[in-house]
């Protein structure tokens, strides 16, 4: 059985309808979609030795099955610079999941001016959808969005790119390099297998999806199952 696949079963089993970021990341990466760096930890020593593996600056989020809206709770810590930072963030998150937590998140810093999402949805007659557009706080203001039906091969997902109207945003553009479409087609393709071979998800929302160069990576991840 395939890691994803022990994740969702694990999370069903606990009669739960939502995975954890950390989860949610990892069921991605097993499915070949690049994802930050980062670290589950629970303690101070768990994250001195993450913070030297990973690097500053990072970035720290509660992390916990029972919280989606982190930063609306302040529970997300950008562009932390050193071990101080860490401990100061690290326990003002802990403070304030007041017992929910599975962990604080310690993650890389991704660098990237370009936000875009990308995501899966299961719709009760077409089946799974796999959605791509402009991210960040734009995604629901502009509604910049394009829908595929899965599965997909590399043609549907650059007709996808193509679709938005800020298709703009992946080319060369400010100093910025063009995005490298193929990587982008193929986190697409991915994201319809996972709809395809994991019918237990039900929804995936990444978002942000930062454009790190030209390559793309999930910065933030929500998974929603389904009986």
């Amino acid at each position: 059985m395939s890691k994803a696949k022990d994740i969702i079963e694990f999370a069903l089993k606990e009669g739960r309808k939502v995975l954890s970021e950390w989860e949610a990341k990892q069921v991605l990466a097993d499915y070949g979609i690049p994802v930050t760096r980062e670290f589950l930890v629970k303690d101070e020593k768990e994250l001195s030795s993450a913070a030297e593996g990973i690097g500053y600056p990072l970035v720290l989020k509660g992390c916990s099955p029972e919280v989606a809206h982190k930063t609306e709770q302040q529970l997300v810590w950008v562009d932390v610079r050193n071990e101080g930072e860490a401990v100061d963030a690290f326990q003002n998150i802990m403070n304030k999941m007041n017992g929910t937590a599975s962990g604080v998140l310690v993650q890389e810093l991704i660098k990237g001016r370009r936000e875009l999402v990308a995501g899966l949805t299961r719709d009760a007659q077409f089946g799974p959808c796999v959605m791509f557009g402009l991210g960040g706080i734009f995604t629901e203001i502009l509604d910049d969005v394009s829908f595929r039906l899965a599965p997909l091969n590399q043609g549907d997902a650059l007709e996808m790119m193509r679709e938005i109207r800020g298709r703009k945003i992946l080319d060369s553009v400010r100093g910025m390099e063009a995005a490298d479409r193929e990587a982008l087609a193929q986190l697409l393709i991915n994201l319809g297998r996972i709809g395809l071979e994991e019918p237990s998800v039900n929804e995936i929302d990444i978002n942000p999806l930062i454009l790190s160069g030209a390559k793309p990576v999930a910065v933030d991840a929500l998974i929603s199952l389904a009986d």
